[in-house]
């Protein structure tokens, strides 16, 4: 950490970089010098390779300790924020304890995370059983992420290697209402984390952070619904097995689809894109059903 004088404050403000899953602070910490400037306080807490594996709460606590130091050391300071996949989970459980921080915030930078819950996390415990990561991973943070963002300028950068996912996080996990959305084609997830056009992204943001409009279109809405059902979010690989299930009137489309298993699958499309991919665990198939015949 950098230190500068008391006197010297007018362009300086505390840059918080966190590290995922699966991770260390060495990779991370290299986009600071695309993004800080001489006069930046720059914390990227390494939390330890091993603990990323077991459970998020001692990660936060953590963070939450380094951030509050930090207000001791410099309380004028603004802080910018960027997190990778968990790490950028952390920071919305950080700011969820601690509303009181956020009129300190320039902006906060969401890189790969699974906002909505990963499919990966779900995937390895579906009920939520044991105390481990994959169980803090799959849990749906839209409701906290979205109403950070009403309130703090938000950015969220995905990668797109084809099929609407960066290999590891489907990008619909990666989005919610009030938030600015950059995808970054032919980025993998781990390339994310500090690669010169996630850099480039998050400087032009800077220049003019702004709170994000709230789409109204017809997708739009037909995906707020779906998504306050908490399904998992999940690639479009299976879309072409899609069959239509209802079509509005400006040509947004609803797909369904059952897999062997018989787990329902919904997409969402417009025109050619298929914007929103999601499966129903099995203890939400009747609550879906129910949902689909209510559909206006």
């Amino acid at each position: 950490m950098s230190v500068i004088p008391e006197n010297d404050l007018s362009a300086a403000y505390t840059l918080f970089l966190q590290h995922g899953w699966a991770d260390t602070s060495r990779d991370i910490s290299y986009l600071s010098r695309s993004l800080a400037n001489a006069k930046t306080i720059t914390h990227a807490p390494d939390l330890g390779l091993i603990d990323t594996w077991l459970t998020i709460a001692p990660l936060i606590t953590k963070v939450e300790e380094i951030a509050a130091t930090a207000i001791a050391t410099y309380p004028d300071l603004p802080w910018r924020i960027v997190g990778h996949s968990m790490g950028g989970l952390i920071w919305l459980e950080v700011l969820h304890r601690h509303p009181e921080w956020l009129h300190k915030i320039h902006s906060l930078v969401l890189v790969a995370s699974p906002v909505g819950g990963s499919d990966l996390g779900r995937l390895f415990d579906p009920w939520g059983w044991f105390p481990l990561i994959a169980r803090d991973l799959g849990k749906n943070r839209r409701p906290i992420a979205e109403a950070i963002a009403s309130q703090v300028p938000t950015l969220s950068i995905v990668g797109d290697i084809g099929n609407n996912t960066d290999g590891t996080v489907p990008i619909g996990c990666s989005q919610f209402v009030h938030a600015n959305f950059v995808r970054l084609n032919n980025l993998r997830h781990a390339t994310l984390k500090n690669h010169p056009q996630v850099a480039q992204a998050i400087q032009q943001f800077w220049q003019n952070p702004q709170i994000a409009d709230t789409s109204t279109d017809t997708a739009s809405l037909l995906i707020a619904k779906l998504r306050s059902l908490d399904l998992t979010e999940i690639d479009n690989q299976n879309f072409k097995n899609a069959q239509i299930y209802k079509t509005y009137s400006d040509g947004t489309k609803l797909w369904t689809w059952k897999n062997p298993l018989q787990v329902t699958h919904l997409y969402v499309s417009s025109g050619q894109k298929c914007l929103y991919s999601a499966y129903a665990s099995w203890q939400s198939q009747y609550k879906v059903a129910i949902a689909l015949a209510n559909l206006k």
